[in-house]
């Protein structure tokens, strides 16, 4: 699987994606339960499906960009809201990254470790390791690049981020993937409760750390990304409960800011093993 990721990656990345828009309405036309997950998902938060159909071929191009952005020649990046970074890492105490399940959110972190981590140090990256051992020696490969580095989702993993962001450098999380049983709570999200983790809010809670929004926009014509950086909009509770809601508003408001580049078919609500819904 490591060579087929290899050859992929050489190719244009207006190439990939087209094959990847070809391959999210054939994934989608062939899934009556990913037809159903993405209008309902949208219609929860107030779209209907028309209004988020160019979803379908963004998850396609999601997927098929991965090879060239892992092993492929740089990509061009724009930034929108670069300074918050800048103040942000001024002020000494650590950045917690969030980014939802929006746009291109593979070049947030990459954008930010090439361009900040010889004055910063590396920004170290929360993943899921894969099950499926060929997948799992692609991404471990993919990911062992300057600037970069990873953390799992264990104890370990955790000490990892909370180590990082102790030293005066950032980490990179997605508050809107579904945790694993006992490292959540359940939490409005466009409406309807959510199992939703609890780290982002720990690690601020924690260190003091500041946190920033981001996210990638995919940009028309395979011409690169913009990546959009925001302050978060209010200081963030003391109280687990009420900062978990708020980062889950948060998230809300950069999925409105480009509804039509989030993964609607992503299983945001389902239950974890042995959590009562």
């Amino acid at each position: 699987m490591l060579a087929v990721y290899r050859l992929a990656s050489r190719w244009p990345l207006g190439l990939l994606h087209a094959l990847g828009a070809a391959l999210g309405w054939l994934t989608w036309a062939a899934s009556p339960t990913y037809r159903r997950r993405i209008t309902e998902n949208a219609r929860l938060a107030g779209y209907s499906a028309a209004q988020v159909r160019p979803a379908v071929a963004h998850a396609g191009r999601m997927a098929a960009e991965t090879p060239r952005l892992w092993f492929g020649a740089p990509v061009p990046v724009l930034w929108q809201g670069r300074e918050h970074i800048d103040a942000a890492y001024a002020a000494g105490r650590g950045i917690v990254f969030m980014t939802p399940h929006l746009g291109c959110f593979e070049i947030t972190a990459q954008a930010v470790g090439a361009h900040y981590h010889a004055a910063h140090g590396p920004i170290t990256v929360l993943y899921r390791p894969s099950r499926q051992a060929p997948l799992a020696e692609v991404v471990e490969t993919a990911r062992r690049r300057e600037g970069l580095e990873t953390a799992p989702t264990t104890l370990a993993g955790v000490r990892q981020m909370i180590k990082a962001l102790r030293r005066g450098q950032s980490v990179g999380l997605l508050p809107d993937q579904v945790p694993p049983e006992g490292q959540g709570l359940w939490s409005p999200f466009f409406g309807r409760p959510a199992y939703t983790m609890t780290l982002a809010a720990r690690l601020i809670q924690q260190t003091g750390a500041t946190p920033l929004l981001a996210w990638g926009e995919r940009l028309p014509g395979a011409q690169g990304f913009r990546v959009h950086i925001q302050p978060f909009p209010d200081a963030l509770s003391a109280d687990l409960n009420t900062a978990v809601a708020q980062i889950n508003r948060a998230m809300e408001g950069l999925i409105r800011q480009c509804p039509q580049q989030y993964l609607w078919g992503y299983g945001r609500y389902k239950t974890p093993r042995g959590q009562p819904a």
